[in-house]
C-alpha cells in the first residue's frame, strides 16, 4: 500500500516509533548514529520529532535496524522501543482514571476495554495498515499492511515494537502475567501481522 492516502495526503505515524528506537539503541549501544544514518533519518537524531512523522520514516528505520545489527540485537532493541512506547502511552497518553478501572476489570473485559480504545487511535501507530482485533483465549491483534515490516523478508517474525508495546499495556492494565506473541508476520509472507496476548 502507499504511504499517501485517498486524498494524497502523506500517512503519518507518532514520533514514538522513531524517538523511542534511538533511545533504545543509545542504552545498547551508546550511539543511534550508524542505524539512524544507514536509514536516511539523522535529521530526526539532530531533532527529535514531537509531532507524527511520515510513516516511510518508521518503515526505513525498521528496516536499517536489522540490515546493521544482528538479528537478535535488532529484535531487542526493537522490543525495548516499544516497551519505552507503553510507558509513555501510560504516562501520558491513557488518562489515570481508565487505568484504574481497567486494573479493577478481570482480565476478559478489561482487554476488550484496552482494545477497543486502542482501535480508535490505530492510526497513529499502523499508519496506512488496517488494526483490528479479536477477544478470546487468546485476544488477537491483527495489522494488515503492517508499516514495520513492509516491504521485508524473514524467516521469524519481526515485529518486536509492537510486540513490545502491546507487552507493557497488558501487563500494565490487563493481566501482569501477560504473554504476547507475534504468531504470523507479512515478512514471512502472511496475509496479515497477528499477536496473541495469553494470561494463565
Amino acid at each position: 500500500m502507499s504511504s499517501l492516502n485517498d486524498s494524497g495526503t502523506i500517512v503519518r505515524i507518532g514520533p514514538n516509533a522513531i524517538t523511542r528506537v534511538a533511545e533504545a539503541l543509545i542504552a545498547v549501544r551508546g550511539s543511534a548514529d550508524a542505524v539512524f544514518a544507514a536509514a536516511g533519518l539523522t535529521h530526526h537524531l539532530a531533532d527529535p520529532p514531537e509531532t507524527m512523522v511520515d510513516e516511510r520514516d518508521v518503515t526505513a528505520l525498521q528496516q536499517a535496524l536489522r540490515a546493521e545489527l544482528e538479528a537478535e540485537t535488532a529484535a531487542a532493541i526493537a522490543h525495548d522501543a516499544g516497551l519505552r512506547t507503553g510507558d509513555y502511552l501510560l504516562a501520558h497518553r491513557i488518562p489515570k482514571p481508565a487505568q484504574r478501572i481497567l486494573k479493577l476489570l478481570p482480565s476478559g473485559p478489561a482487554s476488550g476495554m484496552l482494545l477497543k480504545a486502542v482501535g480508535k487511535h490505530a492510526w497513529t501507530f499502523s499508519g496506512s495498515g488496517h488494526f483490528s482485533y479479536t477477544i478470546g483465549r487468546p485476544v488477537r491483534v491483527r495489522i494488515e499492511d503492517c508499516p514495520l515490516c513492509r516491504g521485508s523478508q524473514a524467516d521469524v517474525p519481526i515485529c518486536d515494537f509492537y510486540r513490545g508495546a502491546f507487552e507493557r499495556l497488558f501487563t500494565t492494565l490487563v493481566n501482569r502475567r501477560t504473554q504476547v506473541t507475534e504468531t504470523q508476520c507479512q515478512a514471512m509472507g502472511a496475509d496479515a501481522c497477528i499477536f496473541e496476548m495469553r494470561w494463565s
